[in-house]
């Protein structure tokens, strides 16, 4: 058997797909398994009982982890004059406007999150094809078209995470790594949870939160009792 595929199986060892785990107890096993030569992220998905099809039933929002992502974050900002300079002063990685857009435009996408001031907002919406299949479309809902450069950047590099449903009504995230204590984990998740039952659309009907799973880049999913995120602490 090859190495990789011994390290799976191993991992897999002691682990009931049908049962679900207690938050804290899924985390600790997260971690123990988490035997990869990088430190992996430790990922969460949740299934919400809405179609994203329909307008009322679409969920969207941004979550500050309380430990941060663990993982360092490119920002851009579309601005100008003032507001350029205070973003380049609170810390983001590139920032322009016509010369950004035709960075973008020209294949060079070297960013995590990209933000934008209201008046470019025109300017960046001609790369809707571009960033928005990519998740890095700014967008008010989520705090990324903003006058307050300042804050959106610091949100951005200090662990905000964005999450949208998909098709099948999942939304899923990065909320840490596997380096992190296991009570900065459990906080994070929950923190993200907390995000995603305020984010519940008018729309949904029946049981939001139907099932709930959080994993490693290399290890196994687990299943975790979704009482268990909304109770944790």
């Amino acid at each position: 058997m090859p190495k990789i595929a011994k390290r799976v199986a191993k991992s897999r060892e002691g682990i009931d797909p049908t049962k679900l785990y207690a938050l804290t107890e899924a985390v600790a096993m997260l971690k123990e398994r988490a035997t990869a030569k990088f430190d992996e992220t430790i990922e969460i998905s949740m299934n919400l009982g809405v179609d994203p099809r329909h307008a009322d039933q679409m969920v969207r929002g941004v979550c500050n982890l309380p430990n941060g992502t663990g993982r360092s974050v490119r920002v851009a900002v579309f601005a100008r004059g003032a507001k350029a300079d205070e973003a380049k002063a609170a810390g983001a990685d590139i920032v322009g406007a016509e010369d950004l857009l035709a960075e973008i435009q020209g294949g060079k996408i070297d960013f995590d999150r990209c933000i934008a001031t209201p008046d470019l907002m025109p300017l960046v919406g001609r790369l809707g094809k571009v960033l928005g299949p990519r998740g890095l479309m700014p967008n008010p809902k989520v705090g990324t078209v903003t006058m307050d450069v300042t804050k959106a950047v610091g949100d951005a590099k200090g662990g905000a995470v964005e999450f949208r449903a998909e098709k099948a009504g999942i939304v899923h995230a990065g909320v840490g790594k596997a380096s992190f204590t296991a009570e900065a984990l459990v906080q994070n998740i929950v923190a993200f949870a907390e995000a995603v039952h305020k984010a519940k659309p008018t729309g949904a009907k029946g049981t939001y939160v139907q099932r709930v799973a959080v994993s490693s880049t290399m290890g196994p999913g687990l299943k975790v009792d979704p009482s268990s995120v909304a109770t944790a602490s």
